[in-house]
């Protein structure tokens, strides 16, 4: 069937009709970024710096620059494996510091990289564990945020492809996590002289860590570092509603991840959500969280759990900061400035004996 061919008066009807609609999408936008404008500038915290403020917004108003009115929500149609390209292309333009390198290697099955600073300290280690909704994130995604760490506190760090959900729920990427550890031992580097660490996920996985090496009987690290945990997996702290709209998370994020994470597991199994664990005897550890964050409760709680199970619990928090804002390092003086004090606390921790 041949479709009917439109009269000129028709076409140019269609044509106006798509500019009009053009000019009203462009006022709709203009309007929003005026109105996240005023918002930037009448809710600024003169404690905060200028430059986070900018980046914060940019990062929180993506959208408008994608000519869209509003920002991403992520519910049952979401595509991980759209999400992870865009991760990818992300960070795909990121570059490594021209003094730490890197060098790959297996754990098992697991892809794995050394990430190598200027004049390392010797039999001293730092087990990486990457972030990402327990759904995306490798090496490759990552190794130039280690690299802070690692040039940060001169730290071989070990950074590795654990395994991802939805392909592999929990416990498989804990149990990932557990034999990166067991290969740190195994290698000769003693538990005294290992620090682990991560941000978001891999602050979770951190955590979780810490209880599975107590549950299994295995010696810990020196110390350790979560930035940014979700620590009770069924997402139902305040902070997820008060903060929604200052995170830069998209609105529905952790609840569709963690159900893909999840699986058939009790949510409240403290090797799924640390928050319910049991941290006697567990070694000293550094939670680091924005005020700003929807994972400000979670952080909050499990550092009180601790420090009411006797462990030496050091609460960061950073007013107005977002979620894992220290990898954002050297984009703006705060983010700079806890990764500083998240590193010194590695070192001094690794280096007292």
């Amino acid at each position: 069937m041949i479709a009917p061919k439109l009269a000129p008066f028709d076409t140019f009807r269609l044509k106006n009709k798509r500019n009009t609609q053009d000019a009203m999408m462009s006022k709709l936008i203009v309007f929003n970024l005026f109105i996240a404008i005023w918002q930037f500038e009448n809710g600024s915290n003169p404690l905060q710096s200028i430059r986070s403020r900018i980046i914060i917004w940019l990062i929180k108003n993506r959208h408008l620059f994608e000519l869209k009115l509003r920002p991403e929500v992520i519910d049952e149609n979401f595509s991980v494996a759209k999400f992870r390209k865009g991760v990818d292309r992300a960070t795909a333009r990121m570059k490594m510091p021209e003094d730490v390198g890197y060098e790959a290697l297996k754990i098992k099955d697991m892809s794995a990289e050394w990430i190598i600073p200027e004049n390392p300290k010797e039999e001293k280690a730092l087990l990486y564990i990457h972030g990402g909704g327990f759904i995306s994130g490798s090496c490759k995604t990552h190794r130039m945020h280690v690299a802070k760490f690692a040039k940060g506190t001169r730290l071989k760090s070990l950074l590795f492809d654990y395994r991802l959900a939805p392909e592999y729920p929990f416990p498989a990427g804990l149990e990932d996590c557990v034999d990166a550890y067991n290969w740190l031992l195994d290698q000769g580097y003693k538990s005294k002289n290992i620090i682990v660490g991560g941000e978001s996920a891999g602050g979770t996985l951190t955590l979780s860590l810490l209880l599975a090496l107590k549950e299994r009987g295995i010696r810990f690290p020196k110390a350790a570092f979560s930035i940014s945990p979700v620590t009770d997996l069924r997402c139902k702290a305040d902070s997820f509603a008060y903060n929604a709209k200052n995170d830069i998370t998209p609105t529905g994020s952790w609840d569709v991840w963690m159900n893909l994470y999840i699986g058939d597991t009790d949510p409240t199994s403290p090797l799924l959500s640390p928050q319910f664990g049991n941290y006697a005897g567990l070694p000293p550890f550094l939670v680091c969280v924005g005020t700003h964050e929807i994972h400000l409760d979670d952080c909050i709680n499990v550092a009180k759990r601790a420090e009411e199970h006797g462990v030496e619990v050091t609460l960061s928090k950073w007013d107005k900061m977002v979620h894992a804002f220290p990898i954002m390092a050297p984009l703006f003086p705060e983010a700079k400035e806890a990764l500083n004090e998240i590193c010194e606390y590695a070192v001094r921790h690794v280096e007292n004996e």
